[in-house]
C-alpha cells in the first residue's frame, strides 16, 4: 500500500459498511474526483443477517457492539483493494507536477506547455493579466490617495450637527426653526453686538456708539 501515499493527499473516504467510494481533491484549487462505488459484500452479508435475524426475531447484535461491526465491515483487506482501485481510477485525472509534487488537475491548475503545474510555472498570458489588474488597483489606491477629499470640511468644528432643543430632530445648515415642532434654533436668536472702538453693548440697529459716537 506504500505506492497510495504517492498520490493526492486531500481526500475523503466515504466508506460505509454498505460499500466503499473516495472523494479525491486538486491540491491546488480543489476540484474534485469522486471514485465509483464498490459494494462491500461482509457489509451486505452482515445486512442479510440482521435482516434474518429481525425476521425471526433474533438479536445477532447489541447497541454496545454496533459500532465495532461496522468499523470492522469498512476497515480490512477489502477497504484496503477498494482504496487501491480508486486511487488508480483517481490518477486518470490528475496530474503529479514533478517540480513539487502535488497532483493538480488538468483543466484548470496544470501548465500543459510546461509540464508543470501552475503554481510552479504560471500560465505567462494569465500571469500577465493578473499583475496588470495588480499593477491597475495599486495605482488607483495611490492617485485616490492623492486627492483632497476633505477641503470642503469644518476641522474646527463651525458646522457641527446641529439639533432642536426640544425635540431633538437634526436641524439644516441656515435653519432658525425646527421643521418638526417649531421651536427657534439658537441661529434664529438676536445676536448680540459691540462697539467695535470702546466695546460697549450696541442695539441694532444703531449708527452711532452712544458711548464713544464711533461710527458702526
Amino acid at each position: 500500500m506504500s505506492n497510495l501515499i504517492q498520490f493526492v493527499a486531500n481526500h475523503d473516504d466515504l466508506s460505509t459498511d454498505k460499500g466503499f467510494q473516495f472523494k479525491f481533491y486538486c491540491d491546488k484549487c480543489r476540484n474534485g474526483h469522486m471514485s465509483r462505488f464498490l459494494p462491500n459484500k461482509i457489509g451486505i452479508a452482515g445486512e442479510l443477517m440482521r435482516a434474518a435475524g429481525s425476521l425471526f426475531g433474533g438479536h445477532f447484535y447489541d447497541a454496545g457492539t454496533a459500532a465495532y461491526h461496522v468499523q470492522r465491515a469498512i476497515g480490512g483487506k477489502a477497504h484496503d483493494e477498494a482504496l487501491e482501485a480508486a486511487v488508480a481510477e483517481g490518477k486518470t485525472y490528475f496530474k503529479q507536477c514533478t517540480r513539487c509534487g502535488h497532483w493538480v488537475c488538468p483543466a484548470v491548475c496544470w501548465n500543459h506547455s510546461a509540464g508543470l503545474c501552475e503554481d510552479c510555472a504560471p500560465d505567462e498570458h494569465e500571469e500577465l493579466a493578473a499583475q496588470q489588474r495588480q499593477a491597475a488597483r495599486e495605482q488607483i489606491q495611490t492617485k485616490t490617495r492623492e486627492h483632497n477629499y476633505t477641503q470642503n470640511l469644518d476641522f474646527l468644528g463651525r458646522a457641527e450637527v446641529r439639533h432642536c432643543a426640544r425635540c431633538r430632530h437634526k436641524l439644516e445648515a441656515g435653519q432658525k426653526f425646527c421643521p418638526e415642532c417649531g421651536t427657534p434654533s439658537a441661529s434664529a436668536a438676536p445676536q448680540e453686538k459691540f462697539c467695535a472702538d470702546c466695546g460697549a453693548p450696541q442695539k441694532t440697529p444703531q449708527r452711532f456708539c452712544p458711548d464713544c459716537g464711533a461710527r458702526q
